[in-house]
């Protein structure tokens, strides 16, 4: 038997730098559809990536549309909202990047912010339309899994400097998950799950980086924690 997880990723319209970013870990990627079953595809899987891409319906956390809404494929929030609960629930370890933690978030039962420059009094801009680009820090809680995962992307003062291309951000916190980072504007940049093996999500793109290796300690942390469930199905 093969000793590399295998790492399901929802597809997006970017997914390039996802799969290098996971095989450059050590994981074997395999892409989902929107058409597949939840159930059958985590009994094939030892850790799942949710990407990046349009926003989750507000309709699935109980509120009105903002004009500022851009949907999402077809398909694409059932599928991944059933296939997040079913994975938080079988303790499947999940790495939610931009989209993805906000999926996650509602997925726990939590909500969104659904545009930050209307909704906030802030000078920060989140939403920077190039993907390797540093635009601002984010305050990593100490003692989180998200400060441990991150390693040498960490300052002394648990500060990490991230790109930004998002107008939506986690609302209410989701059950079972906390806040692990925020810009200072106020801005939940991470969420996770203390009592899960491995359950983080984050609003930047780190994929894009995997080039130049800022964030390799999170994926690699993310692929080990998939690698220790195979060994121990």
């Amino acid at each position: 038997m093969s000793n590399k997880p295998v790492v399901g990723i929802t597809r997006c319209s970017k997914l390039e730098d996802y799969v290098a970013s996971v095989e450059q870990a050590g994981g074997d990627v395999r892409v989902l559809e929107f058409d597949e079953s939840p159930r059958e595809v985590l009994e094939q899987i030892d850790g799942l990536l949710l990407t990046g891409g349009g926003d989750v319906d507000p309709a699935l956390y109980g509120e009105a549309r903002h004009p500022t809404v851009h949907d999402a494929e077809p398909g694409r929030d059932t599928f991944e909202i059933d296939l997040a609960q079913r994975a938080m629930d079988a303790d499947v370890p999940m790495l939610a990047i931009c989209r993805g933690a906000q999926l996650l978030n509602v997925a726990a039962g939590g909500t969104l912010v659904q545009d930050i420059p209307s909704a906030l009094d802030t000078a920060f801009t989140h939403s920077v339309d190039t993907a390797g680009e540093v635009v601002h820090a984010v305050n990593v809680a100490r003692g989180s899994r998200l400060e441990r995962a991150l390693g040498g992307a960490l300052d002394g003062e648990s500060l990490c400097r991230v790109n930004s291309r998002h107008h939506q951000s986690v609302g209410r916190v989701g059950r079972s998950l906390v806040p692990s980072a925020e810009s200072d504007d106020g801005v939940v940049e991470a969420i996770e799950a203390p009592q899960a093996s491995f359950c983080l999500g984050v609003q930047w793109h780190p994929e894009n980086f995997w080039r130049t290796g800022e964030f390799n300690s999170l994926f690699d942390s993310f692929v080990a924690a998939a690698r220790e469930r195979l060994q121990r199905r």
